[in-house]
């Protein structure tokens, strides 16, 4: 019997020396135009591009910026500073400083009000962005099992819940704090985060 060979992939193989481009010359003009004057056509240009190596990657505009933004994103670590609190703070601050800068402040203030009456968008926003960065929550936990400072999880699906609540309440917290009440998130202010997160209300109040 004959073996089958997989079907040859037609098309160019992606580049991501190109994919790279693309999504710098998208947070270069998202900090140069804004939102509303930045064009697939501008991006292709500043990337030194054919306008059709961008179109076949990306749809629109909104699909192009989540991914230029989710690559900031991509540089969170969760550094090991030898305790739950001070790894929260160390993750948090990281948070807070993309969260500052322009291309950040543009591109994700944008998206979120187009995703508003886009579903597609919004799932991609959740994929690309949310969902890759649960990671760190995780990573978080696994670090705390090991030192002593948390317990070992005995039901999976209670810790992937617990997972998706600590990352709304911190990345949640953050977003609000910089982007709509246009404060600062600074040492002061994230320790304070950590210590609710940590403790718990009633555990924080006696901490004060």
């Amino acid at each position: 019997m004959q073996s089958r060979r997989p079907a040859a992939r037609t098309g160019r193989p992606r580049s991501a020396a190109a994919d790279a481009a693309i999504l710098a010359a998208t947070r270069e003009a998202l900090v140069e135009l804004g939102w509303s004057k930045l064009t697939l056509s501008d991006v292709a240009t500043r990337a030194g591009v054919a306008k059709t190596t961008l179109y076949r990657r990306w749809a629109g505009k909104n699909e192009l910026v989540v991914d230029a933004v989710a690559e900031l994103f991509d540089e969170l670590e969760l550094p090991d500073r030898g305790s739950l609190a001070a790894d929260i703070e160390g993750v948090v601050l990281q948070f807070a400083a993309i969260l500052d800068r322009p291309e950040a402040k543009s591109g994700l203030m944008a998206v979120v009000a187009e995703s508003t009456r886009d579903d597609a968008l919004r799932a991609r926003i959740r994929t690309s962005i949310v969902d890759r960065q649960k990671r760190l929550v995780m990573e978080g936990r696994v670090r705390a099992q090991k030192r002593g400072e948390l317990p070992g999880d005995n039901d999976p699906a209670q810790a992937a819940r617990s997972a998706d609540l600590i990352f709304d309440m911190v990345a949640g917290a953050v977003v609000h704090r910089t982007l709509v009440s246009a404060r600062p998130a600074d040492e002061a202010w994230v320790r304070d985060l950590t210590r609710l997160l940590v403790l718990g209300l009633a555990g924080a109040a006696r901490a004060s």
